[in-house]
């Protein structure tokens, strides 16, 4: 199939930000499908924190390219491919990884596309993302689904893939113990997929006394506030990303044992200390989005049933109403888990 105006589709709807606080629904036309690309029509798309920093107008300038269409997590149905794709992507269900890594670096031949060396580029914040009625990518960011998956639950694969590179640094031995720091969407996606590694002790910890039993029926064998949170876990994953939570995360990992930092939290009034990781041995890791073997990870789980993000969506809303949406999850005063939108 040739690079042509796509047949049947040559139209859309697509939320643009044009500058932060301003935002519309727009007409955006599809245009030509390039070598190699694919045209999705969008069933499902997140909005996590990110989406409202770009709204807001905090996201740091490197990480943002105004105007821009949001939609870094979504899934959706392949519907028309161009020169160089796999004709055998049309008609199957997708999602997609979001950094447009080169492939060529050496950070992409080892298999950490996300820190590719070509510089940031990623969809729904310095490409065109998935608010909108189609996305246009390249094919081989695409992972297929299952056909008989739920496409409203695989639009949280995208963070569930960020917690399954955490996950992943982690190496988790089965039976360690294990705690969460944030009982929030990644928390939970994380604690599915630690529990589905075998971890043994699996504590969630969270100020907040209602994200128990969520936490519970995602596989913790146990919940605590911050201040009741006892040392010597083997493995620490911090997925809260406010003040305080990495040192809390150090500090509550055995001597020698792995912490893995995942949130971009404000400037801490009591900031960790080389000490604090040299005197307690404890080995630090960092995540910054996924990697596509990360990706792997997290659509292999979903696809066998060990990782169900469905229960953790609170709030739905039409393309129409995304600046609502926004403005529900920046609302404390509502109780948000995952947050959709739906053309």
């Amino acid at each position: 199939m040739g690079s042509c105006v796509v047949e049947g589709v040559g139209m859309g709807r697509a939320v643009r930000i044009g500058e932060p606080g301003v935002l519309a629904v727009v007409e955006a036309e599809v245009g030509e499908l390039g070598w190699g690309e694919a045209l999705v029509a969008v069933a499902w798309a997140g909005i996590c924190g990110s989406d409202l920093e770009v709204f807001q107008g905090s996201r740091p300038a490197e990480f943002v390219r105004y105007p821009v269409v949001p939609g870094h997590e979504w899934s959706g149905t392949v519907v028309r491919v161009g020169d160089g794709a796999d004709p055998e992507l049309v008609g199957r269900k997708v999602v997609g990884e979001g950094f447009r890594n080169c492939g060529w670096c050496t950070a992409c031949r080892e298999g950490d596309t996300s820190l590719c060396s070509a510089g940031y580029d990623e969809t729904g914040f310095t490409q065109p993302g998935a608010w909108a009625d189609h996305l246009k990518l390249p094919a081989r960011l695409l992972h297929p689904l299952p056909d008989e998956a739920d496409l409203r639950a695989a639009a949280l694969l995208e963070p569930a893939a960020c917690m399954a590179s955490a996950v992943l640094k982690a190496d988790l031995r089965v039976g360690e113990s294990v705690a969460v720091i944030g009982g929030g969407t990644l928390g939970l996606l994380a604690t599915q997929l630690l529990a589905a590694a075998g971890a043994g002790h699996l504590v969630v910890v969270d100020p907040r006394a209602d994200r128990a039993e969520p936490a519970k029926a995602c596989g913790a064998t146990d919940f605590r506030a911050p201040d009741e949170l006892d040392g010597g876990f083997d493995v620490v994953l911090e997925a809260a990303g406010a003040s305080g939570t990495g040192r809390l995360a150090v500090r509550s990992t055995r001597r020698g044992g792995r912490t893995v930092l995942t949130g971009i939290a404000p400037e801490e009034h009591e900031p960790l200390a080389p000490a604090d990781l040299v005197g307690s041995a404890v080995t630090v890791h960092t995540v910054f989005g996924a990697s596509t073997s990360a990706w792997a990870h997290a659509v292999r789980a979903f696809a066998t049933g060990r990782l169900d993000p469905a229960p953790l969506i609170t709030h739905e809303f039409v393309l129409d109403d995304a600046e609502q949406a926004l403005r529900a999850l920046a609302d404390r005063t509502v109780p948000t888990g995952k947050v959709l939108l739906h053309p």
